[in-house]
């Protein structure tokens, strides 16, 4: 199959001509409440958002199709819920910034023996690497959380090789006029189960200055999106 065979669909990276300058979210964050809702849910996260969200996470791995010895940067690797399904044959580093569910990924790293794996505590916007020091780069369940979306989407396409991939897979709001509106209104409320629930797809590439090259609807139902793009 090849990497990429899908074109991003239109109608979700085409918004107004507003969207580079437009507010993400009606919902603003810092990374302390980040913090203490994650380690809140470090305990229960995979049983919650374990096998809904789970079809998501394997569309990701194939489109990422990871060859043999490429390096793999997984951003918001909470409790190394992916870890298992990459290839043994490359390398991947996952950062979390909160300790609890660094804490869980490490326990589950060591029992599944995943030398290839290591794992670092790590502020997403201020990532300690060098200049395109990965092959791929990937965010899962995690964009829509962060205080500033835009600076960790440039702090992940700085660490990415050139041709390198960066991978998103994420809630963004709805092209629906009903159910973004619902979508905002209960954005202030879904940030204590881990996300908002508006944050705006097309401003967030268009002020991250990534242009997609496939966007696919992932789980069910399909409010989710996996978003590619290549630096």
């Amino acid at each position: 199959m090849a990497l990429f065979d899908r074109k991003a669909e239109e109608s979700e990276i085409v918004s107004g001509r507003d969207a580079a300058t437009r507010a993400l979210s009606v919902t603003a964050v810092e990374n302390d409440f980040v913090e203490g809702v994650y380690d809140k849910l470090a305990k229960v996260y995979d049983l919650i958002f374990g096998p809904t969200l789970h079809p998501g996470r394997l569309q990701a791995i194939e489109r990422m199709n990871v060859q043999p010895g490429e390096r793999v940067l997984e951003v918001g690797v909470g409790t190394g819920i992916n870890l298992s399904l990459y290839p043994d044959t490359c390398s991947v580093t996952g950062i979390d910034f909160s300790s609890s569910m660094l804490e869980k990924a490490r326990e589950r790293a060591a029992r599944k023996e995943h030398r290839h794996v290591r794992l670092l505590q790590m502020d997403a916007a201020d990532l300690k690497f060098a200049d395109g020091s990965f092959d791929i780069v990937y965010a899962p369940y995690l964009i829509s959380v962060v205080p500033d979306p835009v600076k960790v989407a440039q702090e992940m396409r700085r660490v990415c090789r050139p041709g390198g991939r960066i991978i998103f897979l994420n809630h963004f709001l709805s092209a629906n006029p009903i159910l973004s509106r619902i979508e905002r209104l209960i954005s202030p409320f879904t940030i204590h189960i881990g996300f908002k629930s508006d944050l705006d797809l097309p401003a967030f590439l268009a002020q991250s200055g990534l242009q997609p090259i496939s966007i696919e609807k992932v789980n069910v139902p399909k409010i989710w999106s996996l978003v590619t793009s290549v630096k």
